[in-house]
């Protein structure tokens, strides 16, 4: 399969993780959850920064991501922990899942197979299965969607984020020519060009996503950052250096209405120094519908750039060559 069949089926993973999760026993917990830490990487590791986006403003406890071989010093046996590696074999990922089990903490596994899911079996961790044997950021859908039903196993949220997945996959279904074109249009003006993707505060994992996938896929290099934070900041930086950018702006109808001002006057001020500023708005009514929305068109975007630089989408061979020097020390 190449990426582009990946993304085309994107809406066919969120059903099928759906169908999954709710095939799924997970066992009832016993303990009082104070916190949740998610432990993930990289194509696994970026749908917990998205979840955590989502749910931190409406969860009444601490939700934090962890992306390195440690963990913070506040996890205990009143934390959930979700250890989340599509592969099961991330090294970052086992060496703070360790740390987590010395604490006592309640454990969740999402993952394919690998090492993971063996100290799951072992463990008698709850653990939701996903298809294996793919490219982990491809498998986004998957991953992204079984972190909703765990959290609400464990109470930590509540059902209402069905009806929006529902309404998400009924979204893209709908809009997915137009979605294609808008992606097309995008990565013709950030073809040899430097991406810059801003984003408003509470859609910073979209926007890391969207990044990471035109690291990946198309094999450029590229930035983000977040209003308000970059006004304080970045923005005096458009002054020197500005040749050969593309400017994207995300943008939502649920994004703060200071923020959405700001962006507004953002657009102005770069308008001095490039005409490569773009602006896509999601659709939908709820923040999993827009999320999806970009998602999925950043996903096209990253597909299309590979295309036009003609790299190979999927290869990862400095990545596996990291990890394989890693593997001898």
């Amino acid at each position: 399969m190449k990426m582009n069949d990946y993304i085309n089926d994107f809406t066919n993973h969120l059903r099928e993780a759906i169908e999954i999760a709710n095939n799924t026993e997970l066992k009832t917990n016993t303990k009082e959850i104070r916190n949740v830490l998610i432990c993930g990487l990289g194509g696994s590791g970026i749908g917990g920064t998205i979840v955590n986006d989502i749910v931190s403003p409406k969860a009444g406890i601490p939700i934090a991501a962890t992306k390195d071989y440690s963990i913070p010093n506040f996890v205990n046996e009143h934390t959930l922990v979700i250890a989340n590696s599509y592969s099961g074999n991330t090294e970052e990922t086992l060496y703070a899942l360790k740390k987590c089990q010395a604490r006592g903490a309640e454990i969740a596994i999402i993952t394919s197979g690998g090492k993971l899911k063996t100290i799951a079996e072992e463990n008698n961790y709850n653990k939701i299965i996903i298809p294996g044997n793919q490219p982990p950021r491809a498998m986004f859908g998957y991953a992204f969607t079984e972190l909703f039903f765990m959290l609400n196993h464990y109470g930590i949220i509540d059902d209402s984020f069905k009806s929006d997945f529902d309404k998400a996959i009924a979204l893209l279904d709908t809009e997915k020519a137009d979605i294609q074109k808008q992606a097309m249009d995008l990565a013709k003006k950030m073809y040899k060009q430097t991406p810059v993707i801003y984003v408003a505060n509470g859609f910073e994992g979209v926007a890391v996503r969207f990044r990471q996938q035109i690291n990946e896929n198309s094999k450029m290099l590229c930035w983000h950052h977040v209003v308000p934070e970059m006004n304080h900041n970045e923005l005096l930086g458009w002054r020197t250096n500005v040749d050969d950018l593309a400017v994207v702006y995300f943008r939502n109808k649920s994004d703060y209405e200071r923020n959405q001002i700001r962006m507004d006057i953002n657009k102005k001020v770069i308008s001095e120094y490039t005409d490569n500023i773009s602006e896509v708005w999601s659709k939908g009514d709820s923040v999993i519908e827009n999320s999806l929305y970009h998602i999925n068109l950043g996903d096209w975007v990253s597909w299309y750039l590979s295309e036009m630089n003609e790299v190979d989408a999927i290869e990862i061979d400095v990545i596996n060559f990291l990890k394989g020097e890693l593997g001898k020390i």
